[in-house]
């Protein structure tokens, strides 16, 4: 039998060589790896041994691109609610006895959660604060809305009311918040921070349907999540203009959480609203009390219903309070102290952002701040980035005083005013 001729189309081979480049195409992108693992690209790389043989130096450099990284944000004046009510949702679900966080997640955030509350009220002194709990479906009040940070904390150290229970539902705890934030004046923030460690949320109803309300009411709501991101806890901070996040580590949540002490900027209304509506300039009513000593003779208090000795008095009313700030129970007039306005102005007008200084010329040999001397060589070269100065000298775009990075991280994060622009 003769051989069969098989007749080949004149295209095929073009056929194989783009199939051939495809296939080719394939394992050059399979080699090239993920976009997102495009910034790990030999991170060791930025690693370097001291003279020493440590990698302590590093690690510093680390840290200290970090802290500067968060001092160069704008410090243009902004305008900014120094009246501040924040209501602080934590997940006591079953989630938070996972131990991917030492000692384990519910720990952590209790931990941090009192540190935030005293930094909180150290730069926030006219804010009030409330706390809550999502557990067993429910959003329970753990600390009602106070000006005393020392109730809020006493809250938080009773652990044994703090056990993780069944499911959160986010749709009850903000219901709760809501209603705890209902009473405010249209000058004061209104604000909702959830720490949440859960995948799931147990909900009664339509949750988009309190989002909406929450949008309505100006609450600002922000995420800290413990596990990885949900979309309705995306799409609640987005749409009411707040903050989500995810922790990498428990040093990256304390950043996280602590990041939100600073009071947000005020968003912009649109042009048809009211003026009220539009967050307008108004005057506020407060009151500078007079304070009583601890041997005055004891009286009713208006806020507790307690005899009391040590206080003040409302200067509107004459009632007796425990402390300040505080809205008076009687008159219902906010007493604040002078020193609290003052701790809260700072936020309106920040420190500039100290420039680093990359030469040497005309600069000093100490810092004006604590007198000690600037190393006279520059570091390495792969820890002079990120606004870092090689030879650890920042200085004032208003006085010309250079300062120590320790200085500038104090000044700007402590202090909140220049010390060579006072003198």
């Amino acid at each position: 039998m003769p051989p069969r001729r098989i007749e080949v189309e004149s295209d095929s081979g073009d056929e194989f060589d783009e199939g051939n480049k495809y296939d080719k195409g394939k394992a050059k992108a399979k080699d090239a790896g993920y976009a997102w693992e495009a910034q790990y690209t030999r991170s060791w790389d930025a690693v370097r041994e001291d003279e020493g043989g440590s990698l302590q130096g590093a690690v510093d450099g680390l840290l200290a691109r970090q802290r500067r990284k968060r001092l160069l944000e704008p410090a243009s004046a902004v305008r900014r609610t120094i009246v501040r009510h924040l209501f602080l949702l934590l997940d006591l679900s079953q989630a938070m006895r996972e131990r991917d966080m030492r000692p384990n997640r519910l720990e952590l955030t209790l931990q941090t959660s009192r540190g935030f509350v005293a930094e909180w009220f150290d730069q926030n002194p006219l804010g009030q604060i409330g706390v809550g709990a999502l557990r067993a479906g429910l959003g329970e009040r753990v600390a009602e809305m106070t000006g005393n940070p020392q109730e809020v904390l006493a809250a938080l150290a009773e652990k044994h009311k703090l056990e993780p229970v069944g499911e959160p539902s986010l749709q009850n705890a903000l219901e709760m918040a809501r209603s705890a934030m209902s009473h405010l004046p249209a000058h004061a923030s209104r604000e909702v921070l959830i720490v949440y460690g859960a995948l799931t949320t147990v909900d009664p109803g339509d949750i988009m349907e309190t989002l909406a309300a929450c949008v309505r009411d100006k609450i600002r709501i922000s995420v800290v999540a413990l596990a990885a991101e949900m979309k309705i806890c995306r799409e609640l901070c987005d749409r009411t203009g707040g903050t989500f996040s995810v922790a990498m580590n428990e040093g990256h949540f304390r950043d996280l959480v602590f990041d939100l002490i600073p009071p947000p900027a005020q968003r912009a209304a649109p042009k048809t609203a009211t003026p009220a509506a539009a967050g307008g300039a108004e005057l506020m009513l407060m009151g500078f009390p007079t304070r009583l000593p601890a041997a005055s003779p004891a009286a009713l208090c208006a806020c507790h219903g307690a005899m009391r000795r040590a206080g003040f008095l409302c200067p509107r009313c004459r009632a007796r309070l425990c402390d300040v700030p505080t809205d008076c129970a009687v008159c219902g007039l906010m007493v604040v102290s002078a020193p609290h306005l003052a701790r809260s102005f700072h936020h309106l007008f920040p420190v500039k952002p100290y420039a680093a200084i990359k030469d040497l010329v005309n600069s000093t040999p100490r810092c004006h701040a604590c007198a000690v001397s600037f190393p006279t060589q520059p570091h390495q070269a792969a820890q002079v980035q990120d606004g870092m100065s090689p030879f650890g000298r920042y200085r004032c775009p208003t006085c010309k005083h250079d300062f120590c990075a320790e200085c500038d991280v104090f000044v700007h994060e402590v202090l909140h005013t220049c010390p060579g622009c006072d003198t």
